[in-house]
């Protein structure tokens, strides 16, 4: 009878340290484009010409137009790619984006000012669980269960679009 308490209390303290883990698996298709839609609010996350996911998303807390430089509160706008990963990020996970690249720093230069830089896809995290609509400084949010997904699902070098 022991016995098989202990292999009961084995099989709970893993079925709740399973469901505390933050980093998920994913095993379907590979998700070859992102898509953020900043006025619809929404990322989208596709396989080749098919979505495989939508996520409603906060943005800069100045929404409206192109992140021009550093501290305007805005999400940038055109091409880029997934090029880091940070598992430890204070809005529980994340993923960066290319930004700035070399337009986006000539740009910038051209009216005197730095561009910014350390633009992420991310979580909440505990601070800004209760936080209102666009209260980023220029990131792309999502709540944490979704970055987890997201993290999951997409790849370092992955193509991003953010559009208007």
């Amino acid at each position: 009878m022991q016995y098989f308490r202990l292999i009961f209390l084995v099989f709970i303290v893993a079925a709740v340290s399973g469901c505390a883990n933050k980093f998920k698996t994913y095993n379907g298709p590979e998700v070859t484009q992102l898509y953020v839609l900043k006025s619809e609010r929404k990322l989208v996350l596709m396989h080749h010409d098919t979505v495989l996911e939508q996520y409603e998303i906060d943005l800069g807390f100045a929404p409206d137009g192109d992140k021009k430089i550093e501290g305007d509160g805005r999400t940038p706008e055109g091409d880029y790619f997934i090029d880091r990963r940070n598992p430890n990020s204070d809005f529980h996970l994340s993923i960066g984006i290319s930004y700035p690249n070399e337009y986006d720093i000539a740009e910038a230069k051209a009216l005197g000012q730095p561009p910014g830089g350390d633009i992420f896809i991310h979580g909440r995290g505990p601070i800004y669980r209760k936080a209102g609509a666009d209260w980023t400084w220029g990131c792309i949010a999502v709540t944490d269960r979704e970055m987890e997904r997201i993290y999951a699902m997409v790849q370092d070098g992955t193509p991003i679009t953010i559009l208007p």
